[in-house]
């Protein structure tokens, strides 16, 4: 409930101030309406939206639902934009620079270009992106990897069983689940099938997310039964290929230590190929430490909407990409399957990763 009062307030706060600088360009409409008025009708709206389709699902719920979500990372956005014109004005009229009726349609322009992109990136289908990934002594095999699809109100069971048939098509040999599977919302059984239907050679793994906390640890449990997925609850396992695939739970949420990662990890064989699943980015030195040549997470979103990932970069350098972590160890982080919430994208696109794993370069 207080991530909901803060986001209000800051949702309100920018839709005042983007208030001010359509007043500064549109005199003629007054500020109250801009300034005080629809901020404040619209964040109420907007809120109770939120909070109401946690709970009840429908068409109109579901509506509801994405309007209340787009809205609000469309004011992101255009509070950025709004924000980068209003300085440009400040600077122009320090320099006595006669820049308003120029700035002004520009700015529009730019609100429209960038509000436009943002909505086709969170429509679009994720992209299917292939890496070819080292690890001495692995088999060769292929893995596909799915990470924060948010599944529920916020994606249809549609869209998800057309993504999860383009990563059919790719053939591979196991599926491995970052977290933040399922949210809440309408045809959880359907969700569930859809993922135990999916046929690989060795079958799907996966671990929990911060977000399998917060809508009930039992239910995502049962979740995770349902679609078929073999959790890694704090361990480890071997693969008949001889490939360990080890999974921790959420570092933050579940409150993981260095110290518990390392008693784990000590526990697996050091010259047999290993893989770590965590959601989060996190304790990648305990990881190098072990020279784990590849750790895989998500949760990141490489921050969804710019210029939101550079916020994020601050409490996660590793966003998104491949990084070397040590002389002996790598970690991918994905973008994503979807999104959260905010039914958008911009300059951070969704993806579904196909590792492609080999034993020797």
């Amino acid at each position: 409930m207080s991530f909901f009062v803060v986001a209000s307030l800051i949702l309100l706060f920018m839709q005042v101030l983007i208030g001010l600088w359509l007043y500064m360009l549109f005199p003629s409409i007054g500020w109250k309406i801009p300034v005080a008025v629809l901020p404040i009708a619209l964040t109420a709206l907007t809120r109770w939206s939120m909070v109401y389709t946690r709970t009840h699902y429908g068409t109109l719920e579901s509506i509801a639902y994405y309007a209340a979500y787009a809205y609000a990372g469309l004011v992101f956005i255009v509070f950025f934009i709004a924000a980068f014109f209003a300085l440009l004005q400040v600077l122009c009229s320090l320099l006595h620079i006669q820049a308003r009726a120029v700035l002004g349609p520009v700015s529009l322009v730019c609100i429209l270009f960038v509000s436009a992109a943002a909505i086709y990136g969170g429509l679009r289908q994720p992209e299917i992106k292939h890496i070819d990934i080292t690890i001495p002594g692995a088999p060769e095999m292929t893995a596909a990897v799915i990470s924060d699809s948010h599944l529920g109100e916020g994606v249809s069971l549609a869209r998800f069983e057309k993504a999860l048939s383009r990563i059919q098509e790719q053939n591979p040999d196991a599926l491995l689940v970052l977290g933040d599977l399922f949210e809440y919302g309408m045809h959880r059984k359907q969700y569930a099938q859809a993922l135990a239907d999916f046929q690989t050679k060795y079958g799907s793994f996966g671990v929990f997310g911060n977000h399998e906390y917060y809508v009930g640890y039992d239910n995502s449990d049962e979740f995770f039964r349902l679609a078929g997925i073999r959790r890694l609850n704090n361990e480890a396992l071997t693969l008949p290929n001889g490939l360990q695939l080890i999974g921790i739970n959420d570092i933050r949420t579940a409150a993981i230590t260095a110290q518990q990662l390392d008693d784990l990890l000590a526990q697996t064989d050091p010259n047999r190929p290993r893989i770590l699943l965590s959601h989060q980015p996190l304790l990648t030195d305990v990881a190098a430490a072990h020279h784990i040549p590849l750790m895989l997470s998500g949760h990141t979103h490489n921050g969804q909407i710019f210029p939101f990932n550079l916020f994020v970069k601050h409490v996660y350098p590793y966003i998104y990409g491949l990084y070397e972590t040590g002389p002996h160890s790598k970690i991918y982080v994905t973008s994503g399957m979807f999104y959260w919430g905010v039914p958008l994208r911009f300059l951070a696109p969704s993806e579904i990763p196909i590792l492609h794993i080999k034993g020797h370069d």
